[in-house]
């Protein structure tokens, strides 16, 4: 079946190694651009073929036995050059590759086999209709879904795991391209075919698990996130209801200082009348809100975190830059400072419940240096508080807040750094300036 002559060998070959390079490129994103690419592809092919049918000139049993891995290792390699993803998921690409090669090579051979008395024209017409075939339905129906699956398999599967994916998919393949000759492959068919079926149960069961558990992780962040707009909504009604209480008092003081002023000009105390004004003047200077920086929402946020600190009894030390015309949109520096405030403050309070006379500090600095903004927070903490996967765990934050700094960091280039220094937990974020 696999025999004849050599320029069948050749088309045969081609189509293999085209339809590996298609499907495979349907599921991957490379460092390259579309030409350079197909340049490195097809020099690839090019350099494969004298050899390839040398040795299928000279000894044509071993190429059919082993030339389907042979080759797949080479184009293996080539890829793992020209992909730009993480090394782990385009591992796990190139054996989901090696599953789909199987099928249109073995699934050519048996419907040639079985339908057309193993006319070697018909095992090139079906290995064509199967490339086709299943690279329509990765372009129309999983393209989007697999580049989904494949953040999600970068953001939520450990390395251990994926290893163990990408060997269990592997070996399913190997035992059906293993060498064997044609006889053998005959007898054991349905095996074969079985293989085939519970690979790729296993594959789509695991592509509908890391898709759910992806989008799990897509809706606590979107919830964490609701949760932080909740609190910063608290924090804006605390101004609303500071300001509505201010107006009432300096309506109810108004009417007593026009009550003394006029009382002043009647008797003609001059004198009298205008130290009295310096005074009341002095008493507005010293009652007026104080601006941390220049940009207002920025200044807000913090202004009602620091009362906030300063009731609990924590020193605060604030040296914040924050320019009032930012191309850092305001809702993305808020949320990401309001949270380290936040989460500072219950770091303080829990070091607290666990030494109540320990001295807890909050120290926040917003700077600008060229065009990055550089954010530092350090706070008191539990002695006991402890990273995982380099971000602090939800019980030592208060669980809220953490993925909201993290998404809008990732916006502008940053990734977050925390740790624990004896007692003193420390966030820094540099972020590029747009």
């Amino acid at each position: 079946m696999l025999g004849g002559p050599v320029y069948i060998a050749v088309i045969r070959l081609v189509l293999s190694l085209f339809g590996t390079i298609l499907l495979f490129s349907l599921m991957d994103e490379p460092r390259f651009g579309r030409k350079k690419t197909c340049f490195i592809y097809g020099g690839m092919v090019a350099l494969e073929l004298p050899p390839v049918c040398l040795w299928y000139a000279l000894e044509w049993r071993s190429f059919v036995r082993l030339a389907p891995l042979t080759l797949f290792l080479i184009f293996a390699v080539v890829s793992l050059f020209i992909s730009g993803g993480h090394i782990y998921l385009t591992l796990y690409k190139l054996a989901f590759t090696f599953y789909l090669m199987g099928v249109f090579v073995i699934g050519g051979i048996e419907i040639s086999e079985c339908f057309f008395g193993g006319n070697v024209w018909a095992d090139i017409m079906a290995r064509l209709l199967l490339i086709a075939g299943m690279g329509y339905l990765i372009h129309r129906f999983l393209r989007s879904s697999i580049k989904e699956f494949g953040v999600y398999v970068e953001s939520e599967l450990d390395r251990f795991s994926i290893a163990v994916l990408i060997v269990s998919l592997c070996f399913g393949i190997v035992f059906v391209l293993r060498p064997m000759d044609e006889e053998e492959m005959r007898a054991k068919l349905w095996r074969i075919l079985a293989n085939f079926l519970l690979t790729g149960v296993l594959q789509l069961m695991v592509f509908r698990l890391y898709l759910h558990i992806g989008k799990e992780s897509e809706y606590r962040t979107e919830n964490q996130l609701m949760q932080m707009n909740h609190r910063l909504l608290e924090r804006q009604m605390e101004f609303l209801e500071e300001s509505v209480e201010a107006g009432r008092r300096i309506r109810h003081d108004a009417r007593h200082h026009n009550m003394v002023i006029a009382e002043y000009a009647r008797r003609g105390q001059n004198g009298e009348l205008l130290e009295y004004l310096g005074e009341y003047e002095k008493r507005m200077d010293e009652g007026q809100a104080s601006v941390i920086c220049e940009n207002i929402a920025v200044s807000n946020i913090l202004a009602a975190y620091t009362r906030k600190a300063e009731r609990e009894g924590l020193e605060v030390f604030l040296d914040i830059q924050a320019e009032k015309e930012c191309t850092i949109l305001d809702i993305d520096l808020v949320t990401i400072l309001s949270n380290a405030y936040e989460n500072a403050i219950y770091g303080c309070l829990e070091a607290r419940k666990q030494d109540a006379g320990r001295e807890c500090f909050i120290r926040l600095t917003v700077k600008k240096i060229k065009n990055k903004l550089v954010i530092y927070c350090s706070n008191t903490c539990k002695w006991e508080t402890e990273l995982r996967n380099g971000y602090p765990k939800p019980e030592f934050t208060g669980g809220v807040g953490v993925s909201s700094m993290v998404k809008a960091a990732k916006g502008y280039g940053g990734e977050p750094d925390f740790k624990n220094e004896d007692g003193v937990f420390i966030f820094r974020l540099i972020l590029n300036i747009p």
